[in-house]
């Protein structure tokens, strides 16, 4: 798995007056590109945005023995996480220069266990992207056997 540089403190984030002259699209192409360091959980959470495009988003990830719950299986937060932050960054790659959002709320369905150290992958397709919400589905399935392992839906809400 290709490693994306993570912030490592409020430092590496760039800061407002920077991302106020970029579109969603552009904030995301640059942390592909390594011009911007990915978000401090991508690297907590061992996912990485890998492609972006107008309205789709995808990322790849890994869980670790530290994404562990107490029966020895992958935590449903890291589903969560890893789902959120794709279905998130759909929306974020609608959206105008100077506007940002948040998740307002998202719905996960686990399908099967994702065992430690198996690589998946997250796919979204923001549904709409309005003046004020956006809305967008996704699915997570193995990188190598194509199984589906999780699907999700989520609303955001645009801030202006």
């Amino acid at each position: 798995m290709r490693d994306l540089k993570s912030a490592q403190s409020h430092a590496d984030l760039p800061k407002p007056e920077e991302t106020a002259n970029w579109t969603g699209l552009e904030y995301l192409q640059k942390t592909i590109l390594g011009e911007v360091a990915a978000p401090p959980i991508a690297g907590l959470m061992n996912f990485r945005l890998e492609a972006i495009e107008e309205g789709r988003a995808t990322f790849r990830g890994i869980p670790k023995f530290e994404s562990a719950n107490p029966m020895g299986t992958t935590h449903g937060g890291w589903y969560g996480a890893i789902l959120d932050s794709v279905m998130a960054c759909a929306i974020m790659s609608k959206i105008g220069k100077g506007q940002s959002y948040t998740t307002l709320e998202y719905k996960v369905n686990i399908i099967r266990p994702v065992p430690e150290g198996m690589e998946v992958e997250a796919v979204s397709i923001a549904g709409h992207v309005g003046r004020a919400t956006g809305v967008a589905s996704a699915e997570l399935r193995g990188l190598h056997d194509g199984k589906l392992y999780a699907q999700s839906s989520t609303t955001c809400m645009r801030i202006v």
